[in-house]
């Protein structure tokens, strides 16, 4: 049948449908829901309005949420089957049965496992050895601070890079004595914050089977070391006798403030530090401490992953592909001032985008620290009962420096915690 034009708009509306692109009427709407801790979400839409203008076929909604909703309201959407195509998550392994797996619709498997592969567990779900979900939009990582004007003033040389805990103890406690301020050495009061100090001595954290089995030689060495220097006054009691139950305390307050030598906690700290030290001394970011086991230091952080119930797999992998790539996360990196959660960026310097030096080394010494981390580290992050483990040892080994608990005391009830966690979770 021959068609005809009477009106002359609807025909002039029929000639300008004829001349779009048919991919312009097949464009995909992906949603995307994103918490900021800082301006890296302004980071991220930049970059998603250039993938965008290359994949014309494509949109990125960006819905914005509180940190607090990331925990608490997205599990309940995804859940309920009202989740987004994709979210910026912390709890990597909580809902790993919900996530898509991409292998399928990646041009390049095989770039996604050299170069993200000890974060990838993190995402799986128990029995899943391969699957990619998911991509780390940052990587945090422990290690130490130092006044490091405290220490020229005090001549005392600064521990090399392959110092041991008691090295450090030992500068420290020497800074701290010579420059008469009231600590030496202080760590977060954390489990997470005390694992690099158990497994440079040797701790294991699991059997064979992959199940908790934390007070093994190690772990017990780890222990002795940090009750005794409570004991010594080499770690102030105000960070871990100074909190009870579970409750975490740092010392970020008393290393601004010049009151104390070194500082164990992690990069998370270098923002604030460049805006309450300012030029008021000199700090930096130093190797991490050594052991008969290992230099290293704990993981962490949050990832871009992927949910299953997304009706646009292919389009979900072409933006995760596009954000995974070399190129496009190191400029995230750099001007989100995030350490990058990728093999290779790892072994290759940074220009984070600060005008504050000791934040740009201490960015870079952080970075260097991604490559080192043994892999008794990566695993221990990646237990999804984890927390369990933390909490545990954070408790006793607290009771333990306060002389509520004996040492051999702590070291059983840390075992009986976890093993009591772990039956009521799978009830």
């Amino acid at each position: 049948m021959r068609t005809t034009w009477r009106n002359p708009i609807l025909a002039a509306i029929g000639l300008i449908a004829l001349m779009v692109p048919a991919s312009a009427y097949a464009q995909v709407e992906l949603r995307l829901t994103w918490y900021s801790d800082g301006g890296e979400g302004d980071v991220m839409r930049d970059l998603l309005n250039r993938f965008e203008q290359k994949n014309a076929d494509v949109k990125v909604i960006m819905d914005v949420v509180a940190f607090r909703a990331i925990n608490e309201n997205l599990p309940v959407m995804v859940q309920s089957g009202q989740g987004p195509d994709m979210a910026r998550v912390v709890d990597l392994g909580g809902l790993s049965k919900f996530y898509l797996d991409l292998t399928p619709h990646l041009p390049d498997p095989a770039y996604w496992h050299a170069n993200f592969e000890p974060f990838l567990a993190w995402m799986r779900r128990p029995g899943d050895a391969a699957g990619i979900s998911g991509v780390m939009t940052q990587l945090t990582v422990t290690g130490g601070f130092i006044n490091k004007t405290l220490f020229d003033q005090a001549k005392i040389p600064v521990p090399g890079a392959t110092a041991s805990w008691e090295d450090w103890a030992k500068a420290a406690s020497a800074v701290a004595k010579a420059a008469k301020i009231p600590m030496a050495l202080a760590m977060d009061r954390s489990g997470h914050r005390f694992a690099p100090l158990a497994i440079d001595q040797g701790a294991k954290y699991f059997d064979a089977q992959g199940n908790p089995a934390i007070a093994d030689a190690g772990f017990r060495k780890a222990a002795e070391m940090l009750v005794d220097w409570h004991k010594q006054g080499i770690m102030p009691k105000e960070i871990w006798a100074g909190a009870s139950g579970t409750a975490y305390k740092g010392a970020n307050e008393e290393f601004a403030n010049s009151q104390l030598a070194y500082y164990y906690s992690g990069n998370w700290q270098i923002g604030q530090f460049a805006k309450q030290i300012g030029d008021t001394f000199d700090w930096t970011v130093v190797p991490e401490p050594c052991g008969p086991a290992a230099c290293t230091g704990m993981p962490g952080g949050a990832a871009l992953v992927a949910f299953a119930g997304t009706k646009h797999p292919k389009e979900v992998a072409r933006v995760m592909d596009y954000f995974a790539s070399e190129a496009v996360l190191k400029e995230f990196s750099e001007r989100s001032l995030f350490i990058p959660a990728h093999l290779g960026l790892a072994k290759k310097p940074l220009e984070f985008r600060t005008d504050s030096r000791p934040a740009r080394d201490a960015l870079n010494a952080y970075a260097q620290q991604v490559a080192k981390i043994d892999k008794v580290a990566f695993q221990y992050q990646g237990y999804a009962n984890n927390r369990l483990m933390f909490n545990a040892t954070v408790t006793r080994l607290t009771q333990a420096i306060t002389g509520e608990l004996t040492l051999d005391q702590a070291l059983q009830r840390i075992e009986a915690d976890v093993a009591e966690g772990l039956k009521e979770k799978a009830k």
